[in-house]
C-alpha cells in the first residue's frame, strides 16, 4: 500500500538527486567533510538513496509509523 503522493514523491526524487550530487559537485574548501573523499562524503549519499527509493516504491516506512500518507485514499 503506497503512503507517499506524487508531489511528495517528486520531492523526495529531486531531493535525492541533489543529495547524491553532492559530494561530487564543488572542492572539499566548500564542503569540508561532505567533499568526495571526506570523512562524511557517504552521508548525503545515503540520505539521498534513501529518498529516491523511498520516491520509487512510493512507500516511506517512517509515515507508516507515524501515521502519516500524502496520497489519495484509494
Amino acid at each position: 500500500m503506497s503512503n507517499v503522493g506524487t508531489v511528495d514523491r517528486l520531492l523526495r526524487a529531486l531531493v535525492g538527486l541533489v543529495l547524491i550530487a553532492i559530494p561530487f559537485i564543488g572542492g572539499p574548501e566548500q564542503l569540508g567533510s561532505f567533499a568526495y573523499g571526506g570523512s562524511l562524503w557517504w552521508v548525503p549519499v545515503v540520505v539521498g538513496l534513501v529518498a529516491l527509493a523511498t520516491a520509487a516504491m512510493r512507500f516511506c516506512p517512517l509515515y507508516r509509523v507515524l501515521g502519516i500518507r500524502t496520497c489519495r485514499i484509494n
